[in-house]
Parts: structure tokens; sequence; C-alpha cells
């Protein structure tokens, strides 16, 4: 590979054919070597796969990464060594890559499919260890009120976005995707369904200050 200025990257990655190809396929070999780095040291997640494994995600990600970077040419500015910007465009294709692989089986047909949208156990929520008797009979009665407001104050649709993102985790733009939507108007669907939840609540004498010492860790 050939070391290159700032000026000198953007001058070939946009010059002739000549200057441009090998300008390309030395990007290319850069971003692999830093997406690979990336999926091997600080992905905890990934440590199970074999090394020749996270080569070809690499190489396959370098592609799309590539292509990132030369439709953001423009926005490069020359605050630090252009390898640094890019390497960072990669990583950020990386980990919208890995995010859209963990949540490719993700449905909103499956999320209604079983009847209630709550899990039954605080605790699934919380992920801390049942409390007592009269803790765990409170929490239930909070979480069928909490139930009660989704179904009977939230459109559909707020319901499915409010339930995805808050419960079940899913990314907003994934989520704006899965929809047929955009991250705005899935934003503003999201602030309208949790203002009307905390409204319903509220007058059931829920506050949210109660409803978080309830489910804290015990």
């Amino acid at each position: 590979m050939t070391d290159r200025t700032n000026e000198q990257w953007l001058v070939d990655l946009t010059g002739s054919p000549e200057a441009q190809s090998p300008a390309l396929e030395d990007l290319r070999e850069r971003l692999q070597r830093g997406i690979f780095y990336y999926l091997s040291r600080e992905r905890s997640d990934l440590t199970h796969l074999p090394a020749v494994e996270l080569t070809r995600m690499a190489e396959d990600l370098a592609q799309d990464a590539t292509l990132r970077v030369m439709d953001n040419l423009g926005s490069f500015r020359g605050d630090s060594r252009f390898t640094t910007w890019a390497t960072k465009i990669a990583v950020r294709v990386a980990i919208s890559d890995l995010r859209r692989a963990r949540y490719k089986d993700f449905s909103l047909e499956n999320m209604t499919a079983e009847g209630d949208l709550l899990p039954a156990s605080a605790a699934s929520i919380t992920g801390s260890p049942e409390p007592g008797p009269e803790a765990t009979t409170e929490r239930a009665d909070v979480m069928l009120k909490i139930q009660r407001a989704l179904d009977e104050d939230l459109t559909e649709r707020q319901r499915q976005a409010l339930v995805a993102m808050a419960l079940q985790g899913v990314p907003l733009e994934i989520l704006a995707e899965r929809m047929g939507t955009n991250r705005n108007a899935l934003y503003k669907l999201i602030h309208d369904a949790r203002r009307k939840l905390r409204a319903h609540l509220e007058s059931e004498g829920l506050s949210t200050h109660y409803m978080m010492n309830l489910f804290e860790d015990r």
C-alpha cells in the first residue's frame, strides 16, 4: 500500500482511472484491516468466531465501507488523517450491519402473535431476581395497568413502536424500516405514545417516580 498525504488521497480517489484504481484498492485494504481489528478486538460477542470467519466478514464490510467513504469524500475537512477518518466510517458501517443482522428476524406481526406484549414477570424487564410476595403483587398490578394502557389508549402502530423500542431494544433506524416510515416520523410516533401512556398511568395514580422505585433492583 502506498503512503499518501490527505491531499494525495483526495486527488487520487477523484482522479483518472489510472490513479483511482490503486487508491481504491489501498483504501479497501486499509478499511478491511480496521474493520477486522474492530471485530476481533472490540466485539466480545464475536469472540467465538474463528479468524477466517472474521476475515470474511471484514472483506464484505470493507466493500460497503469503501463505497460509503467515496460517497462522503466531500465532507472530509482534513482535521485528522484521511485514513483515520475513513476507518471511523468503516467501523460505523460494521456496527450498523451487525445491528441489522441481530434484528433480521424481527417482525411486527410476531410481536402480537402471542397476545400480551408485556412479559408475565417484571423480572424479565429489570433483570433482577423476583422480590418478596408483597412487592411481587404490587408489581404485577402495575404491569396489568400498563398493559391495559397499551391496549386501550394507544393505537396499534403506537403500541408496536413503543414496545419494540422500549422493551425489545430494536434500534430506531431498523424499526423505522420495518414500519415503512422515517426516523423523524417514528420519533414523533413514540413521543406521542409515551405522552399518552404517561397521562393514562398518572390518572391511575401511578407516577413515574413511584414506578421507578417499585421496579428498581432490590
